[in-house]
């Protein structure tokens, strides 16, 4: 793999997390605009891109082959169904000795893509590392771009057998230049059964809890709890869709264990227990303090 400063970057789709890792690659990378190019379906997207001289050049999706053919990095930046579609069209415009990574929220699909994707480049020096940046914001679209911060968030990596260990270092290395302080590298499938609890399975709880309550005025009574329990329920409808049924048996796997805890305490509270309600919630207490001091 070359030298970053010379390599041409490419994104596709410059939505929340695209925008958000153009200006990194831009402000904290050293990538110029002259280095840096997009593709996506939102013309205006890509008119403020380039009106605030943050990218080089733009392609509508019909022409993400041009870009492709350019590029010796490109970030997939869509939705997991949407980079299966995105790999299958332009197959064979990706150029030779590109690397391709990608920050779909589920991955086990994502690596048999690649995989497949590999096996049909094969001969090429193309190499194809799944990744998912831990890092976002409750709104989303390109001009909130500059809501998310990478800064100290964590980065999880989920090679195939097929990556090449020295592009695995240098996207390593780019992960860290953009502000990620901690690089976890995992199975596919073990991404997929923690992030369904970690990311989804909160999505869920903070959707349901919005679910049950009709009067909109009554944050009026909020604190700072009801805030920090519900700010990602202000999500992306049809994403987080496709996130929650593309790990459908994980994610229900969660759901049900949480049930079952909830339901613990609610008959703690039910029977009056004091004493066996105060030492659960002490050692949940104490499990999330522990939790914290992961390093």
């Amino acid at each position: 793999m070359r030298s970053l400063k010379e390599c041409t970057v490419g994104i596709a789709g410059l939505g929340l997390m695209g925008g958000a890792i153009a200006k990194a690659l831009r402000e904290k990378c050293g990538v110029t605009k002259e280095r840096l190019f997009a593709c996506d379906k939102d013309i205006e997207s890509l008119n403020a891109a380039l009106s605030e001289g943050l990218i080089g050049k733009s392609f509508d999706t019909s022409n993400a082959g041009d870009m492709l053919s350019l590029c010796d990095i490109v970030i997939l930046c869509l939705t997991p169904s949407a980079i299966l579609c995105f790999l299958e069209q332009w197959k064979n415009c990706f150029k030779n000795g590109c690397l391709i990574t990608d920050i779909a929220g589920t991955k086990e699909n994502i690596a048999l893509a690649a995989e497949k994707f590999l096996e049909h480049r094969k001969g090429g020096c193309i190499d194809f590392i799944p990744g998912h940046p831990m890092a976002g914001a409750e709104k989303s679209g390109f001009n909130n771009s500059a809501l998310c911060n990478f800064n100290g968030k964590n980065y999880i990596l989920t090679p195939i057998p097929r990556n090449k260990p020295e592009n695995l270092e240098f996207l390593k290395n780019l992960i860290t230049r953009m502000g990620f302080s901690r690089i976890t590298q995992v199975t596919p499938s073990e991404h997929d059964r923690k992030i369904a609890f970690t990311s989804q399975l909160c999505h869920v709880i903070a959707c349901a809890l919005i679910d049950c309550e009709s009067d909109t005025e009554i944050t009026r009574f909020g604190g700072g709890s009801f805030e920090d329990l519900t700010r990602i329920a202000m999500l992306n409808a049809p994403m987080w869709t496709e996130l929650f049924l593309q790990n459908r048996s994980a994610l229900l796997d969660r759901i049900n264990i949480f049930e079952q805890s909830l339901d613990e305490i609610k008959k703690m509270i039910t029977n009056r227990e004091t004493s066996l309600l105060e030492e659960k919630l002490s050692s949940i207490r104490d499990r999330r303090i522990s939790m914290s001091s992961i390093k």
